[in-house]
């Protein structure tokens, strides 16, 4: 069966070979939270699809419009056997529900490395959402990028403490980075984003070589999320 949890999800758990993400365009607050109880009635009230499946997570966007989905696939032939089998049920379920919903994009990632600091056991008031893209497939330009990153990362001379971990992730067509960053709270990743520099970061010589890339369509959209709904088997 399935089960509800508040417990946020584990973006370095090993089992998961094949991460989604998709977004949802709902229009107004009160659509947010109508549509994520309409996914929530429509997996209450069949059996979990799949043993493949080890969890799946909503977030309300800060925009008052959109819906953030996560999902843990162990492979992304056990997620290609769910759309076939199960996944068209839930959405008529939620389309009646809650008419007029817009399915903006649907991603395929691997989880590649995550920035924690150790023994940090605070959990997450926002997630931020942090996508970017390249101006064409390239996996090891990908990996070469998140490296760089994590190189200024460690460089920081003033990192804002309200950061809990960033997971970064690659897109399966080798042309996206997503970060999945845990935040304190959406005030603490604002305030660090009014900080001097460009985003995140302070102005440093590693940040400026993460920012101009060659290949850097952009420096990244940003999204700020709450976790609204966790779904797990029983």
């Amino acid at each position: 069966m399935t089960r509800r949890t508040d417990a946020h999800p584990d973006p370095t758990r090993p089992e998961v070979g094949a991460p989604s993400f998709s977004t949802w365009r709902v229009g107004t607050r009160p659509r947010q939270r109508q549509t994520v109880e309409a996914i929530a009635g429509a997996w209450e009230n069949r059996p979990w699809p799949s043993a493949d499946l080890l969890g799946y997570h909503v977030y309300v966007g800060e925009d008052a419009s959109t819906l953030l989905h996560y999902a843990q696939w162990r492979s992304e032939q056990a997620f290609d056997a769910y759309v076939k089998t199960h996944r068209q049920e839930r959405v008529d379920e939620i389309d009646t529900a809650v008419p007029g919903i817009e399915r903006v994009t649907l991603d395929r990632y691997r989880h590649y490395r995550s920035a924690t600091r150790e023994g940090d056991t605070r959990v997450p008031g926002c997630i931020v959402i942090v996508d970017v893209e390249f101006d064409g497939p390239d996996p090891d330009r990908q990996r070469a990028w998140v490296d760089a990153v994590f190189e200024a990362l460690e460089g920081e001379p003033n990192p804002h403490p309200g950061g809990i971990a960033a997971h970064f992730h690659l897109s399966t067509d080798g042309t996206r980075v997503l970060n999945y960053a845990e935040w304190e709270s959406a005030e603490a990743h604002a305030e660090a984003l009014a900080a001097p520099g460009d985003g995140i970061g302070s102005p440093t010589g590693p940040w400026r070589r993460v920012q101009t890339w060659p290949g850097l369509k952009s420096s990244g959209s940003v999204s700020r999320y709450e976790h609204a709904l966790g779904l797990v088997p029983d």
